[in-house]
């Protein structure tokens, strides 16, 4: 678990405190799933954006599992979310993000289905190694009626793809953004999260304008 917390100087990284609480102002709150196959970097992509606390629901994997969860091009891969992460993250112009990390795998559809409930979008990470493995998860967060962006997830020995050939293979709808990252890298992560959440605040009906004022 994320071990910095409002009010200590640094973190052990030497990074500035992150934000701890909600500032008493107006602000847009979005509900947001970070969605993807097992063992793709939701967790990690969590703990590294969330300013405050995360939550993490991890178990350790074990042999009995590994009929079900493959983790053949995964050798450092020795836990798995069961349940949800959840951290928060506050963009300029009082944007603050919620931030829900699911299981990938498809025994978890129905959990994946509640944690769903109430989100405006949908992160979908991938893997180059492993791109089918997108597809089931992108089907999930369609049928949910969701809007998503896709964030490939860079891994060292992971094959490397321009953006225009990872649309192409991922079949993707020309307006559905597509970004390249590493889950590790804040700013990386950072960059995947806002084009996310551009893309939903574009889909958004405009709001209503203001009753008029009575005589």
């Amino acid at each position: 678990m994320d071990s910095a917390h409002s009010g200590s100087p640094a973190d052990r990284t030497g990074r500035a405190s992150r934000v701890g609480y909600l500032p008493d102002r107006d602000q847009t709150l979005m509900k947001l799933v970070v969605a993807g196959p097992f063992g793709v970097g939701k967790t990690t992509l969590i703990r590294t954006l969330s300013e405050i606390a995360t939550l993490h629901t991890e178990e350790a994997m074990t042999e009995t599992g590994a009929p079900v969860d493959d983790a053949a091009l995964l050798p450092g891969k020795r836990t798995t979310t069961v349940a949800v992460d959840f951290g928060r993250l506050t963009l300029p112009g009082q944007v603050v993000l919620y931030l829900f990390g699911t299981p990938g795998q498809r025994r978890f559809f129905p959990l994946w289905q509640d944690i769903a409930r109430g989100a405006v979008g949908a992160l979908v990470l991938a893997d180059t190694r492993r791109l089918a493995d997108s597809f089931e998860i992108m089907d999930m967060v369609e049928e949910q009626g969701l809007p998503y962006a896709v964030a490939v997830n860079g891994f060292p020995d992971a094959p490397v793809h321009s953006v225009d050939v990872l649309r192409a293979h991922l079949d993707l709808h020309p307006a559905t953004p597509l970004v390249l990252c590493d889950a590790r890298e804040r700013r990386s992560s950072l960059d995947a999260l806002i084009a996310l959440a551009e893309h939903v605040l574009h889909g958004l009906p405009p709001a209503p304008d203001p009753a008029p004022e009575g005589p």
